[in-house]
């Protein structure tokens, strides 16, 4: 199997450590989606990554599809087994893939011609990130990870999601959230993040 993406997704990267946690033999290929004669336009009608090549010629794509069918490639799923486990692992993953949607809405906005850039749409981006912020400061319960005693996705999306914003939105979010900061550096600190970090990051 091969993974597409570019090194500095944070959609690819949550597959990319998913890869590494679970130490699956499937090789990363860097392609960029951008360009109109992209390769992976003929993997993804979007041409956005990841995209999973699973079988010659058989492709999936979206990134919550994509880490959904690795979670489950060995059948041991980084997943809570009771349902409330579950759940709350959910609530995590889709607070993590809200920020993550949120930096990139910021970063495209940057990224177009200084005339046409949309200052409130950037506030916004910025103003539900720190929201999203201040509620997982007070849902998160001091544990080592977020959900239950061992590494979750909770802990995988989340910890890809902080990280992006120190990528691409850095500023001193750990002064306001210090509980989460303390988790943040223990997930941050585990081999697949570290093997796994975009080019040009700086560490905070």
């Amino acid at each position: 199997m091969k993974l597409y993406g570019s090194p500095t997704s944070p959609y690819a990267r949550k597959a990319r450590v998913l890869i590494k946690e679970k130490n699956l033999p499937i090789e990363f290929v860097v392609e960029d989606p951008w360009p109109e004669d992209s390769p992976i336009l003929q993997k993804n009608p979007f041409s956005k990554v990841p995209v999973l090549e699973y079988a010659p010629g058989s492709y999936l794509f979206e990134s919550v599809f994509v880490t959904h069918y690795l979670d489950n490639l060995d059948g041991r799923p980084l997943q809570p087994r009771d349902a409330a486990g579950y759940w709350q692992s959910q609530w995590w993953q889709a607070l993590g893939n809200g920020v993550i949607d949120a930096v990139i809405a910021r970063v495209l906005e940057t990224r177009r011609p200084p005339e046409k850039q949309w200052a409130d749409k950037m506030v916004r981006e910025e103003k539900r990130v720190h929201r999203a912020a201040d509620v997982a400061e007070r849902a998160y319960r001091g544990g080592r990870f977020l959900v239950g005693p061992a590494f979750t996705m909770a802990d995988l999306v989340m910890g890809v999601a902080l990280q992006y914003v120190d990528f691409r939105y850095a500023h001193n979010w750990r002064a306001s959230h210090p509980k989460l900061a303390r988790w943040h550096e223990g997930v941050a600190s585990r081999k697949s993040f570290e093997e796994t970090l975009p080019p040009g990051f700086v560490k905070p």
